[in-house]
């Protein structure tokens, strides 16, 4: 005879409906058996993405983005456990799971069986619907980020996060000055731009979160950043990512100045929206996404220029075999891509005012290779 657990998934993970998902709930609100096997269950669909190409944060960052904060905890909860009996997977999976570790940690209410047998149900249906996507290989020799630099871009993105969600201009500036403060207090920065690991022997590949709203000029300024970097960046808007392609110092530089442009713009629309409305003139979606993208385009323009100044007739080589690595690495990852047009860019201030403040915002330039 099938086990409570194989009856519900059969009523509830194949089919969409609410009827399904209560039938599925219902029975396994009645057995309470059952709970070691749901979460054993559990653990063996994460590591069904894992060998579908995905990682800890896309899928944490997907399922926020699809269903509800309680269906993240739920996740990552399942994460933490089921690494356990994954095998080693690298640096950047080591701090992935180390972001996750407070989250775990906190264990989501049950208010009854039923509604927690629901959420669970949401998200096994989610993970059994992942396709598969490409794989991240990660050179052995990859920086490995210390938990407090770990913590600290959590805590920097969760920010910027909230500023861009909320509707209140005054938040969203407090917010973002907050996320600028952190960076200054832990010098990210330069730890950035300063950073002296060596480089590996070979390109490795990172993903990106690219979340809405607003995401293909936030796409165009990861894609700036990454070119300037000797990168190259894959936008894929279905899932909310940038799958930026580089050597692994430049991809630490990438993550980290792409975060702290991100939010430096935020502060600056959000004053600028202020200005606006100060002067009786009522901006809208529009505003922002043509502010971002002129501010995406003219960053752009500084860190090209920027990055040349570094680059001596000695180091021109270099440069060449690195960049031919990077390439044919991202063609055998994405043998296939399309390009995209830019759409919603039709209000004159907001590109202006994107375009000024781009040219306020702090880009340092990198410490020359060699």
């Amino acid at each position: 005879m099938s086990s409570t657990v194989e009856r519900a998934f059969q009523a509830a993970l194949y089919a969409d409906t609410d009827s399904a998902l209560d039938t599925g709930a219902s029975l396994l609100a009645a057995d309470p058996t059952a709970d070691a096997e749901l979460d054993r269950r559990g653990q063996e669909f994460v590591a069904t993405a894992w060998r579908r190409g995905w990682q800890p944060a896309d899928v944490v960052r997907i399922v926020r983005r699809e269903l509800d904060d309680v269906h993240a905890r739920v996740l990552s909860a399942l994460i933490r456990a089921q690494a356990a009996y994954d095998r080693p997977r690298g640096p950047r999976w080591t701090a992935q799971l180390d972001e996750l570790a407070a989250e775990a940690a906190e264990a989501p209410p049950r208010t009854d069986r039923f509604s927690y047998a629901t959420v669970l149900l949401e998200l096994y249906r989610l993970l059994l619907s992942l396709p598969a996507i490409e794989p991240l290989e990660q050179p052995a020799a990859a920086r490995h980020h210390s938990k407090s630099e770990s913590r600290m871009l959590a805590r920097i993105r969760a920010l910027l996060a909230k500023a861009e969600a909320t509707g209140f201009p005054e938040e969203a500036e407090a917010l973002s000055s907050k996320a600028q403060e952190l960076m200054a207090r832990h010098s990210v920065d330069e730890a950035l731009l300063a950073a002296g690991a060596p480089a590996a022997d070979a390109p490795g590949a990172c993903r990106i979160g690219v979340e809405p709203p607003y995401e293909q000029a936030k796409a165009v300024l990861l894609d700036a950043v990454a070119t300037a970097n000797h990168c190259r960046a894959v936008w894929n808007e279905p899932f909310g990512f940038t799958t930026v392609v580089g050597f692994e110092p430049d991809l630490e530089v990438v993550e980290l100045l792409y975060t702290s442009l991100l939010v430096q713009a935020q502060s600056a629309m959000a004053k600028a929206e202020a200005a606006q409305r100060a002067g009786g003139r009522k901006r809208t979606k529009t505003f922002r996404q043509s502010f971002l993208a002129a501010y995406a385009h003219r960053v752009g323009t500084r860190l090209a220029a920027a990055a040349d100044t570094q680059v001596t007739d000695d180091l021109l080589p270099v440069l060449a075999t690195r960049e031919v690595a990077v390439t044919d690495h991202l063609d055998r990852m994405f043998p296939e891509t399309t390009t995209t047009r830019l759409r919603g860019v039709s209000d004159a201030a907001g590109w202006t005012e994107g375009s000024q403040a781009a040219d306020r915002a702090q880009v340092r330039a990198r410490r020359p290779l060699g």
